[in-house]
């Protein structure tokens, strides 16, 4: 029934490809990365092929992140600048779906076939969106994609079909079928799961690279990103058991040992003990749950792809 279901909603190889333009857009919410985010204009400045748009919204910075962001708008009218009065502080993955969402309501290309999230801390290469969009020509059925984030550390040991989310690309027809983004930690997870459950392709372009200027989970530290991927697993309806065993695996395999698990834990526990909204759909629910079951009992699954 889930097959079915998938395969009703895909779009056909010809639907998929039908007046492509290569044209993309791209929305960066940023906060507070002076540091690093003129690195990161000048280099989506040098792209080979550039964005038709790329709206920055400066989410309440405290720094000179909002001027420089001006100044680079200053001088190309393809970049475009937004400012949001300062909330008080961070907000884990409501602020920055926030910020994307006032960015992307901001857009005034409307025919645009990619819609690109990417942070004010990544750097690419000249040629990195070219390729991006090379891979998802290549492939109709590729729905989200994005380079391989290098923070300068061991590979993390995430899968294949997971695109982090400081660069996602999103096709147009991908997009659409989803409906949108939730607005709280787990944007970045349940998006890609959910285009899995409708039939499209995720993954991570390991031979593209981006350097990420801040590593992840820095503004907030250990305990508070451990936290927040817990209650993230909660919003996207993790399977108990995955979590129990994902927990343990990671026990004494990411330092400070023992801290990342028991955040996992604490935040994926407390969704359920303060009731927090998360994924109602329950065909989505099912079909998360199967393929972590499938991954535990080592059959063919989504991490196996």
């Amino acid at each position: 029934m889930l097959e079915r279901h998938r395969r009703l909603l895909l779009p056909t190889a010809a639907e998929v490809t039908v007046a492509t333009t290569r044209q993309y857009v791209i929305v960066s919410p940023i906060r507070n990365e002076a540091a690093h985010l003129a690195e990161t204009i000048a280099a989506v400045v040098s792209q080979t092929i550039k964005p038709a748009e790329w709206v920055l919204v400066d989410d309440g910075s405290s720094d000179a992140s909002g001027s420089i962001a001006d100044e680079w708008a200053g001088r190309y009218a393809w970049i475009r600048v937004i400012h949001r009065r300062d909330r008080g502080g961070r907000s884990q993955g409501t602020g920055v779906m926030e910020a994307f969402y006032e960015g992307y309501g901001a857009l005034t290309i409307t025919d645009w076939e990619f819609l690109v999230k990417f942070d004010g801390d990544i750097v690419a290469g000249s040629s990195y969106f070219e390729a991006c969009l090379a891979k998802f020509d290549a492939d109709p059925a590729l729905g989200i994609g994005g380079g391989y984030v290098d923070e300068g550390l061991e590979p993390d040991g995430t899968p294949p079909f997971h695109v982090r989310g400081a660069t996602k690309i999103y096709r147009r027809a991908c997009w659409n079928q989803l409906g949108g983004l939730i607005k709280s930690p787990g944007w970045d997870t349940l998006d890609e799961l959910k285009a899995q459950f409708l039939g499209w392709k995720t993954r991570t372009f390991t031979d593209l690279r981006v350097l990420h200027r801040r590593h992840t989970g820095a503004a907030d530290g250990a305990w508070l990103n451990a936290v927040k991927n817990g209650r993230a697993n909660y919003v996207a309806a993790y399977h108990p058991l995955f979590m129990i065993l994902k927990c343990l695996k990671r026990f004494l395999s990411s330092r400070p040992y023992g801290l990342q698990s028991l955040g996992l834990w604490y935040g994926f526990v407390g969704g359920y003990l303060h009731r927090l909204p998360r994924v109602e759909d329950k065909l989505l629910i099912k079909y998360i749950r199967s393929q972590q079951l499938r991954r535990l009992l080592f059959l063919p699954s989504i991490w196996s792809e």
